[in-house]
């Protein structure tokens, strides 16, 4: 019983957690002693993951976009292993290309999933935690949180909205004994970002996140980038002129409708699962 008082063997909740990132972050904390639900919209692909891992593990089928689905994958790790300790809100999906090309579909899905997605698994889980007086709720965003890549602009308006969202509930939470988090990283070798460029910064592993969110579990901080000096030059770009910014952020900044190109088969096969309605499977994606 002591054991998930401690560091390790905490109950750790990961949306999105069947594959990519979510996969590598599950991977990181089971090895590390966690208990680990696995969330997922493939609730078969999230038990087949779960198999494979070390530990206590347990697969669970999840739909962010749907609040009694959120609340049946938070009550049901919650049957199996107690209180959550920590929620990765990890799910995501991006349509790259002319903001203009974008299909209402598509827009709408990212807004399901990226932000309003975040916002239920906050609003579920804090208040649980909250009432308990302990609790660390860790988000998955993207450096597009504080950049704006031309060819992801509403990608870009969710991760901006996830880190103003979180922004107010941390004030909300100050003194409740529930940490929140959000880690950014720059462009991820996972199927999301096929066929996009990694601009100025080499492309991470799923498994250089998943260190940073085993980290930030550890010792909770709110704002992370990775790779770390990121940050720090968003900031001191920041403190420059607007032209000066701008010269900045086209050498650092990928544009992703440039760099889609011939590309854009190389994404049409992740779009299409993405990004339909998992409701209306014969709408095109």
């Amino acid at each position: 019983m002591g054991r998930s008082e401690q560091p390790r063997g905490r109950v750790i909740a990961v949306t999105g957690a069947a594959r990519g990132i979510g996969l590598a972050v599950a991977a990181q904390l089971a090895t590390a002693g966690h208990r680990v639900a696995l969330g997922d919209l493939d609730a078969a692909a999230a038990s087949t993951a779960a198999a494979g891992l070390p530990g206590e593990t347990a697969g669970f089928g999840l739909d962010v976009t749907d609040s009694g689905s959120f609340r049946a994958f938070l009550d049901a790790v919650e049957a199996r292993w107690g209180p959550i300790d920590v929620l990765v809100n990890n799910a995501g999906v991006m349509w790259v290309g002319p903001f203009d090309e974008e299909s209402d579909q598509a827009t709408h899905r990212q807004l399901e999933v990226n932000l309003h997605g975040v916002i239920r698994g906050v609003r579920l889980a804090a208040p649980r935690m909250r009432e308990r007086g302990r609790g660390h709720i860790v988000t998955v965003a993207s450096a597009a949180s504080k950049l704006a890549p031309p060819g992801e602009a509403t990608y870009a308006a969710t991760k901006h909205g996830v880190y103003g969202y979180l922004s107010a509930v941390r004030a909300e939470l100050r003194g409740s004994g529930v940490e929140l988090s959000v880690v950014m990283p720059t462009v991820v070798e996972t199927r999301l970002a096929a066929g996009t460029s990694s601009g100025a910064v080499a492309r991470l592993t799923p498994e250089q996140v998943a260190r940073a969110v085993a980290a930030v579990i550890e010792r909770p901080r709110f704002d992370v980038t990775v790779p770390g000096y990121v940050g720090l030059l968003v900031r001191a770009a920041g403190l420059l002129p607007d032209l000066l910014r701008s010269a900045v952020y086209r050498r650092m900044v990928p544009d992703q409708v440039a760099a889609l190109g011939t590309n854009r088969s190389t994404r049409a096969g992740y779009e299409r699962d993405a990004l339909r309605d998992p409701e209306d499977p014969g709408e095109p994606r």
